[in-house]
Protein backbone atom coordinates (compact mmCIF):
# COMPACT_ATOMS: atom_id res chain seq x y z
CA UNK A 1 0.00 0.00 0.00
CA UNK A 2 1.47 3.32 -1.13
CA UNK A 3 0.98 6.09 1.44
CA UNK A 4 3.60 8.73 0.56
CA UNK A 5 2.00 9.70 -2.75
CA UNK A 6 -1.07 11.79 -3.51
CA UNK A 7 -2.84 10.41 -6.56
CA UNK A 8 -4.52 13.31 -8.37
CA UNK A 9 -7.16 12.74 -11.05
CA UNK A 10 -8.04 16.06 -12.76
CA UNK A 11 -11.49 16.01 -14.36
CA UNK A 12 -12.74 19.28 -15.80
CA UNK A 13 -16.41 19.41 -16.77
CA UNK A 14 -16.02 21.24 -20.07
CA UNK A 15 -14.77 19.39 -23.15
CA UNK A 16 -15.25 20.71 -26.66
CA UNK A 17 -13.91 17.72 -28.60
CA UNK A 18 -16.02 15.10 -26.80
CA UNK A 19 -18.59 16.61 -24.40
CA UNK A 20 -18.64 15.07 -20.89
CA UNK A 21 -15.90 12.68 -21.96
CA UNK A 22 -14.60 12.10 -18.42
CA UNK A 23 -17.86 10.46 -17.38
CA UNK A 24 -19.01 8.87 -20.65
CA UNK A 25 -19.70 5.16 -20.08
CA UNK A 26 -17.24 2.68 -21.53
CA UNK A 27 -18.84 -0.76 -21.47
CA UNK A 28 -21.16 0.30 -18.66
CA UNK A 29 -18.67 2.17 -16.46
CA UNK A 30 -17.95 5.96 -16.46
CA UNK A 31 -14.54 6.58 -17.97
CA UNK A 32 -13.14 8.25 -14.85
CA UNK A 33 -13.89 5.14 -12.81
CA UNK A 34 -11.26 3.15 -14.73
CA UNK A 35 -8.63 5.55 -13.40
CA UNK A 36 -10.09 5.46 -9.88
CA UNK A 37 -9.85 1.66 -9.98
CA UNK A 38 -6.23 1.87 -11.14
CA UNK A 39 -5.34 4.14 -8.21
CA UNK A 40 -7.31 2.00 -5.75
CA UNK A 41 -5.16 -0.95 -6.75
CA UNK A 42 -2.22 0.79 -5.08
CA UNK A 43 -3.51 3.00 -2.27
CA UNK A 44 -6.49 3.82 -0.07
CA UNK A 45 -9.15 6.39 -0.94
CA UNK A 46 -7.72 8.95 1.48
CA UNK A 47 -4.74 9.34 -0.89
CA UNK A 48 -6.83 9.72 -4.06
CA UNK A 49 -7.94 13.21 -5.07
CA UNK A 50 -10.38 13.94 -7.86
CA UNK A 51 -10.05 17.63 -8.75
CA UNK A 52 -13.14 18.79 -10.62
CA UNK A 53 -15.23 21.89 -11.12
CA UNK A 54 -18.28 19.89 -12.16
CA UNK A 55 -21.12 18.83 -9.85
CA UNK A 56 -22.13 15.93 -12.10
CA UNK A 57 -18.61 14.51 -12.05
CA UNK A 58 -18.51 14.96 -8.27
CA UNK A 59 -21.80 13.08 -7.88
CA UNK A 60 -20.69 10.21 -10.12
CA UNK A 61 -17.35 9.86 -8.33
CA UNK A 62 -19.00 9.92 -4.90
CA UNK A 63 -21.60 7.39 -6.02
CA UNK A 64 -18.58 5.21 -6.87
CA UNK A 65 -17.56 5.51 -3.22
CA UNK A 66 -14.78 8.11 -3.44
CA UNK A 67 -15.26 11.36 -1.54
CA UNK A 68 -14.56 14.56 -3.49
CA UNK A 69 -13.31 17.06 -0.90
CA UNK A 70 -13.63 20.25 -2.95
CA UNK A 71 -14.82 21.77 -6.19
CA UNK A 72 -12.09 23.39 -8.22
CA UNK A 73 -12.46 27.20 -8.50
CA UNK A 74 -13.68 28.60 -11.82
CA UNK A 75 -10.34 30.16 -12.73
CA UNK A 76 -8.78 26.69 -12.68
CA UNK A 77 -11.49 25.17 -14.87
CA UNK A 78 -10.97 27.09 -18.11
CA UNK A 79 -9.38 25.91 -21.35
CA UNK A 80 -6.32 27.97 -20.52
CA UNK A 81 -5.85 26.85 -16.90
CA UNK A 82 -2.44 25.24 -16.42
CA UNK A 83 -2.03 21.70 -15.10
CA UNK A 84 0.58 22.86 -12.60
CA UNK A 85 -1.84 25.34 -11.02
CA UNK A 86 -4.50 22.63 -10.73
CA UNK A 87 -2.02 20.29 -9.04
CA UNK A 88 -0.74 22.96 -6.64
CA UNK A 89 -4.32 23.81 -5.67
CA UNK A 90 -5.01 20.17 -4.78
CA UNK A 91 -1.72 19.81 -2.89
CA UNK A 92 -2.42 22.98 -0.90
CA UNK A 93 -5.92 21.77 0.01
CA UNK A 94 -4.61 18.45 1.33
CA UNK A 95 -1.83 20.16 3.26
CA UNK A 96 -3.79 23.04 4.79
CA UNK A 97 -7.30 21.62 5.10
CA UNK A 98 -6.69 17.91 5.68
CA UNK A 99 -3.25 18.13 7.30
CA UNK A 100 -1.76 15.57 4.91
CA UNK A 101 1.68 16.00 3.37
CA UNK A 102 3.26 13.93 0.63
CA UNK A 103 6.68 13.81 -1.02
CA UNK A 104 5.32 13.25 -4.51
CA UNK A 105 2.15 13.23 -6.56
CA UNK A 106 0.97 10.81 -9.20
CA UNK A 107 -1.03 12.64 -11.86
CA UNK A 108 -3.48 10.29 -13.60
CA UNK A 109 -5.52 11.67 -16.48
CA UNK A 110 -9.01 10.10 -16.62
CA UNK A 111 -8.73 10.00 -20.43
CA UNK A 112 -6.30 7.06 -20.17
CA UNK A 113 -8.66 4.22 -19.19
CA UNK A 114 -6.32 1.50 -20.50
CA UNK A 115 -3.62 2.41 -17.99
CA UNK A 116 -3.75 -0.18 -15.19
CA UNK A 117 -2.56 -0.42 -11.58
CA UNK A 118 0.41 -2.51 -12.69
CA UNK A 119 1.61 0.26 -14.98
CA UNK A 120 1.48 2.83 -12.18
CA UNK A 121 3.24 0.42 -9.81
CA UNK A 122 6.03 -0.22 -12.33
CA UNK A 123 6.47 3.51 -12.91
CA UNK A 124 6.67 4.19 -9.17
CA UNK A 125 9.29 1.46 -8.82
CA UNK A 126 11.53 3.56 -11.09
CA UNK A 127 11.32 6.47 -8.66
CA UNK A 128 14.44 7.78 -6.90
CA UNK A 129 14.31 10.67 -4.47
CA UNK A 130 16.69 12.83 -6.52
CA UNK A 131 14.36 12.74 -9.52
CA UNK A 132 11.99 15.49 -10.59
CA UNK A 133 9.61 13.21 -12.48
CA UNK A 134 8.93 9.75 -13.84
CA UNK A 135 6.66 9.96 -16.87
CA UNK A 136 4.95 7.36 -19.03
CA UNK A 137 5.89 7.31 -22.70
CA UNK A 138 5.39 5.31 -25.86
CA UNK A 139 7.79 4.94 -28.73
CA UNK A 140 7.06 7.65 -31.28
CA UNK A 141 6.34 6.71 -34.88
CA UNK A 142 7.36 10.22 -35.88
CA UNK A 143 11.14 10.46 -35.78
CA UNK A 144 13.25 13.63 -36.14
CA UNK A 145 16.04 11.58 -37.79
CA UNK A 146 13.69 10.12 -40.38
CA UNK A 147 10.27 11.69 -41.01
CA UNK A 148 10.02 14.93 -39.02
CA UNK A 149 10.89 18.16 -40.81
CA UNK A 150 10.79 21.92 -40.34
CA UNK A 151 10.31 24.45 -43.10
CA UNK A 152 13.36 26.55 -43.88
CA UNK A 153 13.79 29.74 -45.88
CA UNK A 154 12.42 29.37 -49.37
CA UNK A 155 9.84 26.82 -48.25
CA UNK A 156 12.25 23.87 -48.34
CA UNK A 157 11.93 21.07 -45.80
CA UNK A 158 14.86 20.04 -43.62
CA UNK A 159 15.06 17.09 -41.22
CA UNK A 160 14.99 18.10 -37.58
CA UNK A 161 17.95 15.82 -36.84
CA UNK A 162 20.76 15.00 -39.22
CA UNK A 163 21.05 11.33 -40.06
CA UNK A 164 21.24 9.11 -43.12
CA UNK A 165 18.64 6.50 -42.26
CA UNK A 166 16.61 4.69 -44.93
CA UNK A 167 14.35 2.92 -42.39
CA UNK A 168 12.75 4.40 -39.29
CA UNK A 169 13.64 1.23 -37.38
CA UNK A 170 17.34 2.01 -37.85
CA UNK A 171 17.08 5.57 -36.52
CA UNK A 172 17.63 6.28 -32.81
CA UNK A 173 14.45 5.66 -30.82
CA UNK A 174 12.52 8.70 -29.66
CA UNK A 175 9.73 8.85 -27.12
CA UNK A 176 6.55 10.83 -26.65
CA UNK A 177 4.57 11.42 -23.48
CA UNK A 178 1.36 9.38 -23.61
CA UNK A 179 -0.44 11.36 -20.88
CA UNK A 180 -1.15 8.35 -18.67
CA UNK A 181 1.23 8.68 -15.68
CA UNK A 182 3.22 11.59 -14.24
CA UNK A 183 4.98 11.00 -10.92
CA UNK A 184 6.26 14.37 -9.77
CA UNK A 185 8.45 15.60 -6.91
CA UNK A 186 6.22 18.03 -4.98
CA UNK A 187 9.10 20.21 -3.79
CA UNK A 188 10.30 20.77 -7.36
CA UNK A 189 6.75 21.32 -8.65
CA UNK A 190 6.25 24.20 -6.21
CA UNK A 191 9.18 26.07 -7.75
CA UNK A 192 9.09 25.05 -11.39
CA UNK A 193 6.76 24.45 -14.32
CA UNK A 194 6.33 20.80 -15.34
CA UNK A 195 7.98 21.55 -18.68
CA UNK A 196 11.01 22.90 -16.80
CA UNK A 197 11.70 19.73 -14.84
CA UNK A 198 15.11 18.33 -15.80
CA UNK A 199 15.68 15.07 -13.92
CA UNK A 200 13.07 13.02 -15.75
CA UNK A 201 12.99 9.26 -16.28
CA UNK A 202 10.74 7.43 -18.71
CA UNK A 203 8.37 4.52 -18.12
CA UNK A 204 7.58 2.77 -21.40
CA UNK A 205 4.02 1.65 -22.19
CA UNK A 206 2.56 -0.18 -25.18
CA UNK A 207 0.64 1.57 -27.95
CA UNK A 208 -2.73 0.14 -26.88
CA UNK A 209 -2.32 0.91 -23.18
CA UNK A 210 -1.20 4.42 -24.12
CA UNK A 211 -4.52 5.33 -25.76
CA UNK A 212 -5.52 8.85 -24.73
CA UNK A 213 -9.16 9.67 -25.44
CA UNK A 214 -9.56 13.03 -27.11
CA UNK A 215 -12.39 12.51 -29.59
CA UNK A 216 -15.18 10.12 -30.56
CA UNK A 217 -12.82 7.93 -32.60
CA UNK A 218 -10.56 7.37 -29.58
CA UNK A 219 -13.60 6.68 -27.41
CA UNK A 220 -15.01 4.01 -29.72
CA UNK A 221 -11.56 2.45 -30.08
CA UNK A 222 -11.18 2.27 -26.29
CA UNK A 223 -14.48 0.40 -26.00
CA UNK A 224 -13.31 -2.17 -28.55
CA UNK A 225 -9.90 -2.68 -26.91
CA UNK A 226 -11.40 -3.07 -23.42
CA UNK A 227 -13.90 -5.64 -24.73
CA UNK A 228 -11.08 -7.61 -26.36
CA UNK A 229 -9.02 -7.47 -23.15
CA UNK A 230 -11.96 -8.68 -21.04
CA UNK A 231 -12.73 -11.52 -23.43
CA UNK A 232 -9.06 -12.54 -23.20
CA UNK A 233 -9.34 -12.63 -19.40
CA UNK A 234 -7.34 -9.45 -18.80
CA UNK A 235 -8.70 -7.26 -15.96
Amino acid sequence: MITDTLFIIPARGGSKGLPKKNILPINGKPMICYTIDAARGLTSDENICVSTDDLEIKEIVESYGLKVHFLRPADLATDTAGTRDVLLHAIDFYETKLGKTYKRICLLQPTSPLRKSKHIKEAIELWEDHLDMVVSVKESKANPYFNLFEEKEGGFLKKLKEGDYTRRQDAPKVWEYNGAIYIINIHELKYMQITGLKKVKKYIMSEENSLDIDDLWDFELAKIIIKIMHSAGQP
